[in-house]
């Protein structure tokens, strides 16, 4: 899935493609919303980030509309809808986000977010200066997302998808993990989940942490950071 890119068709090409043919199969207020909505910052997200790293927009809607808990029409940035996936994107600029946002706003945009989980949807979102100021940032952290999506049977992705077993099993154990919490996660003994998280420290993603004396790894530490540094 990730880096097909759609050969002959440069980004700002395939860009007005994507919105010439979302806004001629609209009407009234969807196609209104496109023109109005679909912005600046949602145009820098496609071509900077998205296209950057998938390569086409294939499956991508512009302000995607859906219904929130109360049954009004809420627009959502973009939606990426493969058949399989129901993934919502949201693009926020700080200084509008605080100037239109109040208690009862503040609280509207938690339960649409809880509502939208629960009709099967994630949502996701991006601020508007990584987009703009760290790309590559954006681009690491979609990728982790996009990943957990992929399927394939090579062991090349297999590694990957296990490397990335073994750093969510870390987030969830407060950032630190031990060779047995590994080796009981994937039924494996000792010295593979030793050999896993070595390659993860090999990779700058993990750092081993030793015991009083220094003479003994009783676990392993995410390094700041080091989650983005994982393909």
């Amino acid at each position: 899935m990730l880096q097909e890119r759609d050969e002959g068709m440069n980004v700002a090409d395939a860009y007005k493609v994507l919105i010439q043919t979302h806004l001629d199969k609209r009407r009234g207020e969807r196609r209104g919303r496109l023109e109005r909505g679909h912005g600046h910052g949602e145009s820098l997200f496609l071509k900077q980030i998205w296209w950057n790293l998938v390569g086409n927009f294939d499956d991508l809607h512009p302000e995607f509309e859906v219904l929130d808990w109360r049954g009004r029409s809420y627009f959502a940035d973009l939606a990426w809808l493969p058949g399989y996936v129901k993934l919502l994107i949201e693009i926020k600029g700080y200084a509008s986000h605080i100037r239109d946002m109040d208690r009862h706003k503040f609280c509207n945009e938690l339960n649409r977010e809880t509502f939208l989980h629960a009709m099967g949807y994630q949502v996701i979102s991006f601020a508007y200066d990584d987009i703009e100021q760290r790309p590559e940032q954006c681009i690491a952290l979609l990728r982790m997302v996009l990943a957990r999506y992929q399927t394939s049977p090579t062991p090349t992705l297999r590694a990957q998808l296990a490397e990335k077993e073994v750093l969510r099993l870390a987030v969830q154990h407060a950032a630190s993990i031990r060779p047995k919490d590994v080796a009981l996660h994937f039924n494996i003994d000792h010295r593979t989940a030793v050999l896993m998280l070595k390659k993860l420290c090999s990779k700058g993603v993990l750092a081993p942490s030793y015991s009083g004396t220094g003479q003994r790894i009783v676990k392993y530490e995410l390094v700041r950071g080091g989650l983005l540094n994982l393909e």
